[in-house]
């Protein structure tokens, strides 16, 4: 089954993964599926490694691992780390600058709970300050409506742009490069939470032009739990970045020196140092799961990710349409109208009155019907709205290479009957 992956049927495909036969698995934004072969290398590597005499920290640096992973998204091995999950990656990024009081970070209240966290101890132990602006939601959003905001809430004290690549809540695709760019202009940092893009997205990380970016490996990359990626920018190409690499300690690691001070950051597009090599070593590491992790590169890189990104948004254009048809246009918290800003993530309200947004009982009740009754999984979000007095909440669901266009029929028809019985 291996070869020739590219020119296999979606259906084929779908044959690679862990899979229950009856199940609905509209819920990669939390969790992807592993395929076979993933969940062999984790148990193969791990009886490899269990009860040995061997040395196990140099095999921990994953140097093969990590040159697999970089080119798949364009980038070198010194710019690669496997971490533990994004939620890691984001702390250390977000510790490891040099950030002193007064200095600014704009962020957007549609973050993860993992990067509102870290910021409001960051807030709390050094006195940097955090400006959070809310995004616009709906059908109608324009990327220039989200530019434009990021654009207002920067002052002569901002030093970080902080955002999702795709929001965790609406499923809104940020205007990533545009951001960047803007970020530039202001000789800005930007760290971006790319939890969700990684195994959707078949991008190059240096032409987005951030300085860190932080992936999951377990969602739509299909690794194991407890993995994810961690981009850092380490030379200056100053066609996708003009600006010199950030100051940035790597706080975690056991390849800091104990005396004196690590080689230069780089001016040029060599580099002068491993910063991943500094970030990746600490301690005994999960040699199983980096190397499952490597495994699902692979195995995207043999399907094909310009393939995979068709494919998935394709299933989300189909799904839109079918939510839009029996909800309506106004139940759409997903952008829809601007192509740029679209994602295989919809969330929406499927209840008639418009007041059940902000009851979460009876959202969460509509989610769990599904998985019990249904066996169709998606999720609850919650999330800011301008001008409302209370988060809103929303079902959520997304769709990944393994989903169909007649499951995602008849998980909307489900939806549907379901909504009406509960509205």
């Amino acid at each position: 089954m291996e070869a020739g992956l590219r020119a296999r049927s979606w259906d084929e495909i779908r044959s690679l993964f862990a899979l229950p036969p009856d199940a609905v698995h509209l819920n990669t934004g939390t969790v992807g599926a592993m395929p076979h072969e993933v969940l062999d290398a984790v148990d193969r590597v791990t009886r490899e490694w269990t009860g040995g005499l061997l040395d196990v920290y140099p095999p921990g640096l994953y140097p093969e691992h990590r040159a697999t992973i970089a080119k798949a998204y364009g980038v070198d091995q010194d710019e690669m780390v496997i971490t533990h999950n994004a939620t890691e990656g984001m702390a250390r990024v977000i510790h490891g600058l040099d950030l002193r009081a007064g200095d600014e970070v704009v962020t957007t209240s549609h973050e993860c709970y993992s990067v509102l966290s870290n910021l409001n101890l960051l807030r709390h132990r050094h006195g940097v300050v955090v400006n959070t602006i809310t995004l616009p939601t709906g059908h109608d959003v324009r990327a220039e409506e989200v530019i434009a905001r990021f654009e207002a809430a920067i002052t002569p004290r901002t030093k970080v742009l902080a955002f999702a690549g795709i929001t965790l809540f609406t499923g809104t695709m940020l205007p990533i490069r545009a951001l960047c760019e803007l970020a530039h202009r202001h000789g800005l940092t930007t760290v971006i939470d790319g939890a969700l893009m990684a195994g959707m997205l078949d991008c190059d990380f240096r032409a987005l032009g951030a300085d860190f970016i932080s992936c999951s490996g377990s969602k739509f990359q299909c690794g194991p739990l407890g993995t994810g990626l961690l981009y850092v920018r380490n030379k200056v190409h100053a066609e996708h970045n003009p600006l010199p690499l950030p100051t940035f300690w790597p706080i975690i690691s056991t390849w800091y020196p104990m005396q004196g001070t690590p080689p230069p950051r780089s001016t040029t597009s060599v580099e002068s140092c491993n910063i991943g090599d500094f970030l990746q070593s600490a301690g005994s590491a999960s040699i199983a799961r980096g190397a499952a992790l490597a495994r699902a590169c692979e195995l995207w890189d043999e399907i094909g990710r310009d393939r995979i990104e068709r494919r998935v948004f394709e299933l989300a254009e189909h799904a839109r349409a079918r939510l839009t048809e029996r909800f309506g246009t106004a139940a759409m918290y997903s952008p829809g109208a601007d192509e740029r800003l679209r994602s295989p993530l919809i969330a929406f309200h499927p209840l008639r009155d418009p007041a059940d947004a902000w009851n979460v009982k009876k959202i969460a009740e509509f989610v769990s019907r599904l998985e019990s009754e249904h066996r169709i999984w998606t999720r609850w979000t919650e999330f800011d709205v301008e001008g409302s007095p209370h988060q809103h909440y929303a079902a959520r669901l997304c769709t990944h290479l393994f989903n169909d266009h007649a499951e995602i029929d008849r998980a909307v028809e489900v939806m549907g009957r379901l909504a009406e019985r509960m509205s």
